[in-house]
């Protein structure tokens, strides 16, 4: 496949995204439209875009991947991921848009005090930063593995191209583009995952009813696990799901910001319920997908590799037609573009607005400055980029879980303290709480094999890390009258 080839295709791609850049922003360029696109966007819009959002480039490679070891248990993550988007819709997002929030943290300072917000807002940097890297770096090592290698580029330079290109189209327009852009990459995301499902089948020879009853059949198609001892065990699955949903949604700046895009809240609930049950059918299509990748190999007689990240890649850019390679280049560029253009748009808003006193400045001096955030997140993820290729050992979705166990779990523990108490807490010393908790989750989970009879934990930690969370914010809390006599014998 032509190296040429692929970078034309590509740059036509980025052109329609560009050009959607374009029409999105030429009313002008303003802080409203950026962070909440003047709160007009269409629900079913927001809904549809939010599933490229949601799947990135881990989904696109790293789910069809965890087949072969994994089976089908993924899809109990997602039943318990719905449970947790119901939560999100009835509880936190009422909440949000009473308060009337830009930046979600907003609702700390209201509830507990400055030094909550600014930690919590905190968390979030961390965590988004660190997650819209990893998935980048999926898609960066794809493009490198089938373009700019032969050309003889760095993968530094490969980061920096990458990364610019969702700089060039988001900077102006922000959420009010992100918005259509996403919409955009989901269908071309969704378009590529259907070609080639068709194309291995009839490759396999199987009609649709085949296909169905060939990987319901196959050794991939186990869905429920019960054995407490297995990492794939029922409960652990769905509720770390619930409670992931719940932070990679609900407590999300990004996924929140689209929501606070819509007009008024009963539109932002359509929103979140569409979205709930489409994710459903999209990850059992990544599912299939994956069980048909491996069927292939297997009737091709192919050794496919060791790691579950690389079968997808080598098969489509080594045995599949080059056609099919093509469509797996914009696949994966589309859907990881798609998490990555938002999470950019969000860290600048949440910086901005959390920690520059942004209301309080006039509108050429905001506009001025979140550029300036904008390109400085932009070369900060570029460098997490390159820190984790070289640290990397590891399945990028496990990586992308185990980052969000140890940083969402101060804002789970926050949010639920905050929501179910009306305890007030001693605001300073909620930062090392929400230090503290994540250290203690990793010693625990570091020996629960010989703490706990050989229990060994998973996506859990955010549960185990949220709890902890919580049990020290009640440590540092009162009943509100005795809060109240304390502060006033100061």
């Amino acid at each position: 496949m032509s190296s040429t080839l692929i970078l034309l295709i590509i740059a036509g791609y980025f052109c329609i995204l560009i050009l959607i850049s374009f029409l999105t922003s030429k009313k002008g360029e303003s802080t409203d439209s950026f962070f909440l696109a003047n709160r007009s966007s269409p629900w079913y819009v927001v809904a549809f875009g939010m599933i490229g959002t949601s799947l990135s480039g881990v989904t696109f490679i790293s789910v069809p991947g965890m087949v072969e070891k994994a089976q089908f248990s993924y899809l109990q993550l997602i039943l318990g991921n719905m449970l947790g988007y119901f939560v999100v819709a009835l509880v936190l997002m009422p909440l949000y848009y009473r308060l009337n929030l830009v930046s979600i943290y907003t609702y700390l300072e209201q509830r507990f005090g400055y030094w909550s917000y600014k930690t919590g807002a905190g968390f979030f940097l961390l965590s988004r930063t660190l997650g819209a890297a990893l998935r980048l770096y999926l898609v960066t090592g794809v493009l490198q593995l089938a373009v700019f290698d032969g050309l003889g580029i760095p993968f530094e330079v490969t980061v920096i191209i990458t990364i610019g290109l969702i700089w060039v189209y988001t900077f102006r327009g922000g959420m009010k583009t992100i918005i259509w852009t996403d919409t955009f990459q989901t269908l071309a995301m969704l378009l590529c995952v259907g070609i080639t499902i068709i194309t291995i089948s009839q490759d396999l020879n199987l009609s649709f009813n085949n296909m169905v009853n060939t990987i319901s059949e196959s050794r991939f198609s186990q869905v429920f696990f019960w054995d407490v001892k297995d990492p794939r065990y029922f409960f652990k699955q769905f509720l770390s799901g619930f409670f992931i949903s719940i932070v990679m949604v609900g407590l999300d700046q990004d996924m929140m910001q689209k929501n606070l895009s819509c007009k008024n809240l009963k539109e932002a609930q359509k929103n979140m319920f569409s979205f709930t049950v489409i994710i459903l059918f999209v990850n059992i299509l990544f599912l299939s997908l994956g069980a048909l990748l491996y069927l292939y190999g297997q009737a091709e007689g192919i050794a496919l590799p060791e790691k579950g990240d690389n079968v997808f890649p080598f098969l489509a850019l080594n045995h599949f037609s080059a056609f099919m390679g093509i469509v797996f280049i914009l696949g994966i560029t589309a859907i990881t573009y798609a998490s990555a253009d938002s999470a950019l748009t969000a860290l600048t808003t949440s910086f901005c607005v959390d920690f520059l006193d942004f209301k309080n400045r006039p509108e050429a001096e905001r506009i001025k400055m979140k550029n300036w955030v904008h390109l400085a997140f932009s070369v900060i993820m570029a460098i997490v980029i390159v820190i984790f290729k070289i640290v990397n050992d590891e399945s990028v979705v496990q990586a992308v879980f185990k980052v969000a166990g140890y940083t969402y779990g101060p804002l789970l523990g926050l949010y639920s303290f905050g929501v179910f108490t009306n305890r007030p807490v001693r605001d300073n010393l909620v930062p090392f709480i929400c230090v503290v908790a994540p250290i203690l989750t990793y010693i625990i989970s570091l020996n629960s094999v010989d703490w706990f009879w050989g229990y060994e934990f998973g996506f859990e930690v955010l549960i185990l890390n949220g709890f902890l969370t919580f049990m020290g914010l009640y440590s540092i809390s009162r009943r509100k009258s005795e809060f109240v006599d304390v502060t006033e014998s100061y």
